[in-house]
């Protein structure tokens, strides 16, 4: 016959810890779901006491009770792409004194994945949700045009949002690129790229559209591979690049770990950074500024767009449709540095 569990075993509930923080089952109830709404006292009353009968809270059955949980839903193309480690940044830097909790998923660059993950935290009752990009299928599209939460897509700009978005123009930076490189005085610009997703196939587009506009384009010097993006990938890139041109004479890398492998590449096979061959990287991590020669690069605000995402997140969700300006254009910046010339020296 199987013992009864005792009743020292027994779970604790919501009661218990109302009973031992001398509180109503309502207060503790708001503890737990808006503490922001609790007394600081009251507060450490409850936390102790769910603290000593090591109390845990039923998702489910609080998803139940609400219509809504306290999850924010993140999806993300890569957790090991250490772009995002700012955006995450920019996210926490908010949320750590809110009463929300980031649930973070790994879309793999995949759309299919992208999709399934939605399907899951939608069914979760999310406070919110923050994507990356615009280019979701169209049945997730149509899960998060009728999802009972406010969404945010992030890290890019010109596309159709669903609800609001926070991000920068890919193809414009690309452009500005080429730009710098041309006004530099290259006249055999080419790009490498790894991992092309839609954004990064924008970035490599603005690049060739300012050099075919200077009439200095040529197919032949772009050299772009679906693998992750890497160091040693970037040096392989580069040695594709020259065995395919050998007059190239700048590059426009579209992430920071492919211009620092094709900067270490240069430099294994005695080419001059800039004179020979200038360097342009995107993104702007904190690694390129203190690489010799230093990379000039695209700079985006990463850290600003998890910010900025956060809180109008936290604004929809406290007051619906009180965030008047739905689409933010975050900017990007070129930081000029040593691995181009100075247009100056060309007078």
């Amino acid at each position: 016959m199987a013992k009864r569990r005792s009743s020292s075993s027994r779970k604790p509930t919501l009661v218990d810890v109302a009973k031992a923080a001398n509180v109503s089952a309502i207060t503790v109830s708001r503890t737990i779901r808006s503490p922001e709404l609790v007394s600081p006292q009251m507060r450490i009353r409850v936390e102790a006491a769910i603290e000593k009968l090591g109390y845990s809270p039923d998702p489910a059955a609080s998803a139940l009770a609400s219509k809504v949980t306290h999850n924010i839903g993140l999806l993300l193309p890569s957790l090991t792409n250490t772009v995002f480690e700012d955006v995450l940044d920019g996210i926490y830097e908010v949320s750590e004194e809110t009463r929300f909790f980031i649930q973070i998923g790994d879309t793999r660059y995949s759309a299919l994945k992208e999709e399934a993950l939605i399907g899951t935290f939608l069914r979760q009752k999310p406070a919110g949700l923050i994507l990356t990009g615009f280019e979701q299928t169209e049945k997730a599209r149509k899960m998060l045009s009728t999802a009972n939460c406010p969404v945010v897509q992030i890290m890019d700009y010109g596309g159709t949002p669903i609800d609001m978005a926070v991000g920068f123009d890919h193809e414009a930076a690309g452009y500005k690129a080429a730009a710098h490189l041309i006004e530099c005085g290259y006249r055999n610009p080419g790009c490498v790229g790894a991992r092309l997703d839609a954004r990064s196939r924008r970035r490599l587009d603005g690049f060739r559209k300012a050099c075919q506009e200077a009439n200095l384009w040529d197919e032949h010097r772009m050299v772009t591979t679906p693998q992750s993006s890497s160091v040693g990938l970037g040096r392989h890139l580069l040695e594709e690049m020259l065995s395919r041109d050998e007059s190239i004479d700048a590059i426009f890398c579209n992430n920071d770990d492919i211009g620092i492998g094709v900067l270490v590449e240069a430099q294994r096979r005695l080419i001059s950074v800039p004179d020979q061959l200038g360097i342009c990287s995107f993104h702007d991590m904190e690694m390129t500024k203190h690489m010799h020669p230093s990379l000039t690069a695209i700079a985006t605000p990463r850290y600003e767009i998890g910010k900025m995402a956060f809180e109008m997140l936290l604004a929809e969700i406290d007051q619906p449709q009180s965030v008047k300006k739905r689409i933010v254009d975050s900017g990007f910046e070129l930081k000029k540095r040593s691995s181009t010339k100075n247009p100056a020296s060309l007078f």
